[in-house]
């Protein structure tokens, strides 16, 4: 049985929140300079620089990517042969999103309860997701979350009738329907299978795929591809001012369901979807 401290998570949740919100991961930089490359709109072309120049900055000094620094999204893969002492793991986590958004200096935006919005002023609590695994090690994720994607949530729960064809449509409906509210282009996450709520988690899952990866499978790799191919002829554009560059991925995640039901949730990053890793 392997020993990992409270103050060893504490630490490194401190040190992804600051991470993820000041540099980009080097797939999604690659992506914005292709686009760059090959957009097609001359005002899109000019917002990609931008965006590259933003990203660039940001990472040199130091500084948030984005003003919305997002609610702290915590993915933790905890080997089943770890003891963590000193604290709760849960705890733990909050403590190191805390620090990190205070000694980090970034915008604290979670309110304590839904309906009296009142700050809790230091970004806590996280969204902590925790899945036990073999071995004797912790992967940490921390995934910040801006709301101005993530408002753009979709959920439909298909009968087992519906076709490929009729989810390709519905994640393109989607990106659609969303216009430039999550600050495209988009990183497009979705869950397919399970439950409800399972199709969520595995929407927000796949936001951490790198954009340059299709799915191993075949099949989901073709969707993936005609809807990324559909998405872009849609010509919302970057940051929806028109273009050829509405999506830099689209990222499905199957899951076994019910034999009655087929949930498909799709979750958008915008041009900054961030996380960072660690593994303890």
């Amino acid at each position: 049985m392997r020993e990992i401290t409270y103050d060893q998570i504490v630490s490194a949740v401190r040190s992804l929140c600051i991470t993820a919100n000041t540099r980009l991961p080097e797939d999604l930089c690659q992506a914005i300079r292709a686009a760059r490359e090959a957009e097609a709109s001359p005002v899109g072309q000019a917002i990609l620089s931008d965006l590259e120049e933003n990203f660039t900055f940001a990472g040199a000094r130091g500084l948030p990517i984005c003003q919305d620094t997002g609610m702290a999204v915590v993915f933790a893969r905890l080997g089943q042969d770890v003891r963590v002492t000193g604290g709760l793991l849960s705890a733990a986590v909050n403590e190191g999103v805390a620090k990190g958004y205070v000694e980090g200096h970034l915008r604290c935006s979670v309110v304590s309860d839904p309906l009296r919005r009142e700050n809790t002023g230091d970004n806590t609590p996280a969204v902590l997701h925790l899945e036990l695994v073999p071995g004797d090690r912790l992967e940490l994720t921390v995934a910040p979350k801006g709301f101005g994607s993530e408002n753009m949530t979709s959920l439909r729960m298909f009968t087992p009738s519906a076709t490929r064809e009729d989810i390709v449509d519905f994640i393109v409906a989607s990106v659609e329907r969303a216009g430039s509210n999550p600050c495209p282009p988009v990183v497009v996450g979705v869950g397919l299978g399970g439950t409800s709520e399972v199709a969520a988690l595995l929407a927000k899952r796949s936001l951490l795929r790198p954009v340059d990866q299709r799915s191993p499978d075949p099949f989901y790799a073709g969707m993936e591809a005609e809807a990324l191919e559909r998405i872009n002829a849609l010509g919302i554009g970057p940051q929806g001012l028109g273009g050829s560059t509405t999506a830099l991925s689209v990222a499905i995640t199957p899951y076994p369901t019910h034999i009655a039901g087929l949930p498909c949730a799709v979750n958008l990053g915008c041009h900054v979807t961030r996380h960072a890793s660690l593994t303890l």
